[in-house]
């Protein structure tokens, strides 16, 4: 038999060979981009729902579904404050034709701030890794590109010089960018008190399922953070609207509604804030030339030294010719004048109270330190009398405890809550925490909705 020569097969491979190299290189470029864009296009298919739909009326999601056909997505948001940097991770489920229920939330916190690294920004990146870390551990490998990443820093940075504030912000971002997350041009941002207000009432209707029922009864939020304080209700009274000076109001969309909520922030009115100002302190800076601040408000044999924002202030109580009380609660008066703005509809509205509220109450056993409870606004001034009485002869190891408790019973009565006017106070509903950022991945999200919607 003849044998048949194969140079012309070697031929044909040294050309296929090449060939089909080229083809495989441009199918895995083509590849990777389509699985890039299905990264982010996945979220959105998980959060954007068609035309005039809502929420639970999505078709489907690449991303998870459980065995019951719930879908599951993920939403991750840092919270900057002023004493603390905190991370929520959040994880969503939806029933089919329903709105999205949130079925587990991991949270963690670092101190100090991201403003106590202003002037050396390149710390800051550790703690914000260390937080990540903690995402990364909760959230599914295969969610990871479509789970958004959010930073919102509140007031702490709202305090800094805007040049300080943005150099923290531009180092958070790059941190960001490195991460396997979903992260948008807007990913870090100083929240302004409007919004945080806001997102803070989102959270607290949502967790008592008071957005779910449209028309039905809503509940107020007041948060006291280190250095702002918010508050936030859904006015039923015509009056109030009326009234409410310019800022005062502002409107949100949510679940296919329209909410015209009372919301605002009052930067420098955070407990320790105002207790610099009680002190007679300037924001961000040393005393002048080191001097002494001398307060009624502290023990009269008191002298010590406090920490606020990265600065430190000496300070001593002062013989008191009236009661402590009497004289701090005057001293309290004046940081307060003409500061906040007294509405009366608060006296009908249920609220609920968090953050330092909850700290102060439950640290002078007004409500339970672990499962919280409600108390009326009037204790708060009982406790402060009597712990005031007892620091004039007995200093205490919390020497500020007569200044915060004062100041937190004459700010409630500013705002126009009568002493007998109960406030649920908590740190958890369904073991959720009660704070702005489970409202500020809704915002987020719903921002990503319009953003990729034809008809925005």
């Amino acid at each position: 038999m003849r044998k048949i020569s194969n140079h012309g097969s070697l031929r044909v491979a040294k050309v296929a060979y090449p060939l089909g190299l080229c083809v495989g290189v441009f199918i895995y470029v083509a590849y990777i981009k389509w699985h890039r864009a299905t990264a982010t296009q996945a979220f959105f298919s998980i959060t954007r729902a068609a035309p005039g739909a809502r929420w639970g009326q999505q078709a489907h999601s690449p991303l998870g579904t459980a065995a019951d056909g719930h879908e599951v997505f993920y939403g991750i948001m840092f919270d900057a404050g002023s004493t603390g940097t905190r991370v929520h991770v959040f994880q969503f489920t939806r029933p089919p034709r329903e709105t999205p229920t949130l079925t587990h939330e991991t949270f963690k916190a670092l101190k100090p701030g991201l403003s106590a690294y202003a002037d050396d920004v390149e710390k800051s990146a550790q703690g914000i890794r260390e937080l990540l870390d903690v995402a990364k551990q909760d959230i599914p490998f295969d969610f990871w590109k479509a789970t958004p990443l959010v930073l919102k820093a509140t007031a702490g940075l709202r305090l800094l010089p805007g040049e300080k504030a943005q150099k923290l912000l531009q180092k958070v971002k790059k941190v960001f960018k490195a991460s396997p997350f979903l992260v948008g041009d807007d990913c870090v941002s100083i929240m302004n008190g409007t919004d945080e207000g806001v997102s803070a009432w989102i959270t607290i209707n949502f967790l008592t399922g008071s957005l779910k029922t449209p028309g039905g009864s809503s509940v107020g939020m007041l948060d006291l953070g280190g250095g702002s304080t918010q508050i936030a209700f859904l006015p039923r009274v015509e009056g109030t609207l009326q009234a409410s000076p310019p800022g005062y109001l502002t409107a949100l969309r949510m679940f296919n509604r329209t909410y015209k909520l009372y919301s605002y922030s009052y930067l420098g009115l955070g407990l320790m804030s105002a207790r610099l100002a009680i002190l007679g302190g300037v924001e961000g800076q040393p005393a002048k030339d080191g001097k002494e601040l001398v307060s009624p408000c502290l023990s009269p044999s008191f002298k010590g030294e406090w920490e606020h924002a990265e600065v430190t202030y000496r300070v001593s109580g002062q013989k008191a010719a009236a009661s402590l009380h009497e004289l701090c609660a005057a001293r309290v008066s004046e940081v307060l004048q003409n500061r906040v703005h007294r509405t009366e509809e608060v006296k009908h509205v249920d609220f609920y109270a968090f953050s330092y509220y909850y700290d102060l109450a439950a640290g002078v056993g007004l409500i339970d330190a672990e499962k919280g409870g409600s108390l009326v606004v009037g204790d708060f001034e009982i406790a402060a009398k009597y712990v005031c009485r007892t620091l004039e002869t007995q200093p205490q190891s919390s020497p500020f405890s007569c200044m915060d408790l004062t100041y937190v019973s004459l700010l409630l009565q500013e705002f126009g809550f009568p002493r007998s006017k109960v406030l649920k106070l908590t740190r958890k509903i369904d073991n959720v925490e009660t704070s702005w950022a489970l409202g500020a991945i809704f915002h987020y999200i719903d921002s990503l909705n319009r953003q990729k919607s034809p008809a925005s």
